[in-house]
């Protein structure tokens, strides 16, 4: 989905929001379809929202009164190709049409929830579908012609930049515990200013914390990370901890909240990864571990929080004209992948961004010397090899890598 030189204009509310023609054309054809059999077809949540707000929508997906059996035979029908069925069931079908995706949902009621998962029935009443969605910026719809449908102010509260559930506020949790995250996330998002939130709202989420135990951790750190990378990030852990909701998605009972200020801060505008800025709430190597039990972290970010735990302190700029070579010695000791992206990132949690953007500039250089040689120097034995290649790439080291192979072969001769 992109904008292009000439979109053409939706008017919602006197408010000109810009969507794709090139989007808008490849979907006519799908559009037709639903209109030749009286289906009704809108533009759903998050799209809607996003072009209300003048952005660029990730992924637009569409809602519609025909149920999946219908829109399969219909584009079988039409020649269209359709993919992955996992979400049939409760109500997605995805089609393809000149190398896109587009998901089109049925309109639903959940039936049964247990706070995880739903069990649904389809229905033809938009309302209906609107008041199941969890806020209210994320429940409206878009006609094609440019018709909005808003059926619990959601534009209102998107214009006066508001975060609210859509009803009550128990409800909506209940149904999806997860819930909670996202309204922290969509506060980080949206929200002008910390702390403007109702509080009927916050006691309905710390009355319902502890159902987040019972949310995969995979889901949870999906959207932990997008809360840490968001605005109010402060606040918005700071809540999680008087919320009680810390103690349930994995984070330290004692985290360290000062910590986590003072490198949020150093982290703004470095587009830090979100285990960068985690990790200075944890203590210890046991916090990482036991946040990934919890959240099933991946390696890579596992092994990132495991590396600025250990080196956050100890390894740091120094003084005199090369204050990055510190860094630079540890990258060329270090035997593991990724050391360098590791240091950046070490970097931006220390706030250091003028180092920074030269190690980003740096390149990792090339020992010039061989055992091949040392040899031909008539250095035979390979233990005596392995003596001498150290010693020599202290040499290098000191030089701050500037010493060619003649030079250092030459410090051999002196050693």
């Amino acid at each position: 989905f992109s904008i292009l030189s000439y979109p053409w204009p939706v008017v919602v509310d006197s408010v000109f929001c810009f969507v794709s023609r090139r989007c808008f054309m490849v979907f006519f054809p799908f559009a037709e379809l639903f209109e030749k059999k009286n289906y009704e077809l809108r533009i759903a949540g998050g799209a809607v929202r996003d072009l209300l707000s003048g952005m660029k929508p990730e992924d637009v997906d569409f809602a519609t009164t025909a149920t999946p059996a219908e829109m399969k035979e219909m584009f079988t029908s039409a020649g269209v190709r359709l993919i992955n069925n996992k979400g049939e069931k409760h109500g997605t079908i995805t089609a393809r049409l000149h190398e896109q995706n587009f998901e089109i949902t049925t309109l639903r009621i959940d039936v049964v929830t247990d706070g995880r998962h739903a069990e649904v029935e389809f229905t033809t009443d938009w309302e209906k579908d609107a008041e199941r969605r969890d806020l209210t910026v994320n429940s409206m719809f878009l006609g094609l012609d440019g018709m909005l449908y808003d059926f619990f102010n959601g534009y209102e509260d998107l214009k006066n930049k508001k975060i609210r559930f859509v009803g009550q506020a128990s409800e909506r949790i209940q149904e999806d515990y997860l819930r909670i995250l996202r309204y922290f996330r969509f506060y980080g998002r949206i929200a002008e200013k910390p702390g403007d939130h109702e509080p009927s709202t916050l006691q309905a989420i710390k009355e319902n914390a502890k159902g987040l135990a019972g949310i995969s951790g995979e889901r949870i750190w999906v959207e932990l990370k997008k809360i840490l990378l968001g605005n109010h990030v402060n606040h918005l852990v700071r809540l999680m901890y008087e919320l009680d909701v810390s103690q349930y998605i994995g984070l330290p009972l004692n985290g360290n909240l000062e910590e986590f200020d003072r490198i949020s801060k150093n982290v703004e505008n470095l587009c830090p990864k979100p285990m960068t800025v985690l990790t200075s709430l944890l203590k210890t190597k046991d916090d990482i571990l036991h946040l990934d039990l919890r959240l099933k972290i991946s390696k890579e970010e596992k092994n990132l929080g495991l590396f600025l735990v250990k080196h956050r302190q100890d390894l740091t700029k120094a003084g005199g004209p090369e204050p990055l070579k510190p860094y630079q010695d540890f990258i060329m000791d270090s035997r593991e992948a990724n050391t360098n992206s590791r240091i950046c990132e070490l970097l931006k949690y220390q706030g250091e961004e003028a180092l920074l953007r030269e190690m980003e500039q740096w390149t990792l250089p090339s020992f010039p010397v061989s055992g091949h040689d040392l040899r031909k120097m008539g250095v035979s034995s390979g233990k005596e090899i392995g003596t001498a290649l150290q010693q020599l790439r202290e040499e290098w080291k000191k030089s701050g890598y500037h010493m060619d192979k003649e030079e250092l072969l030459s410090c051999l001769k002196k050693l």
